[in-house]
């Protein structure tokens, strides 16, 4: 058990964009500390703090514990420390008592919970709030629906699912706003198929695209709401776009 008597999470609020007929609720995002541990941290932290074991020997022996752990667990057994349990479990429904399994529906899963330790630590965690986070536009990521792709490989022609944030295409009757394909000449196409226009995806027919690399960019008026802001401004997408 930590030794530590309190906990201080600060929090960031993000307006919910999922309540659509409430526009003042807020949900919370821990602004996270520091750099995720892992094994070679924890090995140097037990050295520093109390152990005359060899870095060496307690990073063997963290690394051993995993391989452990991910055998017993993907072997179909439970394993619990003090702060987790692990369990194996499965997705997906079966209709009836037909004994065989879709792996498109039915799918081998995990389910981690919090050990009675670590909700009894959950109590000294207190809350500090940072303020309202700027919830600014973004493409997070670029699908194309037939081949699965996320890696910025499209087919010409084929659907392309995109999803962020503040991406609806607005006002639509504009020819200057949408989505376009730059290529390293700077020239611009146009996608001209908007099969789905919202704030947080949009999926789109992509341009028969010659191969060459290019740069996914939206252009658009779209803040929240029915408000318009008054210059539309452009999201570029960080990852290139590839068409083979």
């Amino acid at each position: 058990m930590s030794k530590v008597t309190e906990f201080i999470w600060k929090i960031w609020l993000r307006l919910n964009f999922l309540t659509q007929d409430v526009d003042n609720d807020y949900t919370g995002e821990v602004s996270t500390i520091g750099h995720t541990l892992h094994n070679e941290d924890i090995a140097t932290r037990i050295v520093k703090e109390r152990s005359e074991l060899r870095y060496e020997t307690i990073l063997a022996i963290l690394n051993e514990r995993d391989s452990i752990v991910l055998d017993t667990v993907l072997a179909g057994s439970s394993v619990q420390d003090g702060v987790v349990h692990i369990a194996p479990s499965v997705t997906g429904l079966w209709i009836g008592s037909d004994r065989t399994v879709d792996p498109t529906r039915q799918k081998p899963a995990i389910s981690i919970s919090p050990t009675a330790e670590l909700r009894e630590g959950l109590t000294k965690v207190k809350l500090e709030i940072l303020g309202v986070k700027d919830s600014g536009a973004y493409i997070g990521l670029v699908t194309d629906a037939a081949t699965k792709a996320i890696d910025g490989h499209i087919t010409p022609n084929g659907i392309l699912v995109i999803t962020g944030d503040k991406l609806r295409i607005a006002p639509e009757d504009n020819p200057e706003m949408g989505i376009f394909f730059v290529n390293e000449y700077g020239d611009k196409t146009p996608v001209v198929q908007i099969s789905q226009n919202e704030p947080k995806k949009l999926t789109v027919l992509a341009p028969p695209l010659p191969p060459g690399n290019y740069t996914l960019q939206i252009v658009t008026r779209f803040s929240n709401g029915s408000t318009l802001l008054k210059v539309a401004r452009t999201i570029i997408y960080d990852m290139p776009i590839i068409v083979e």
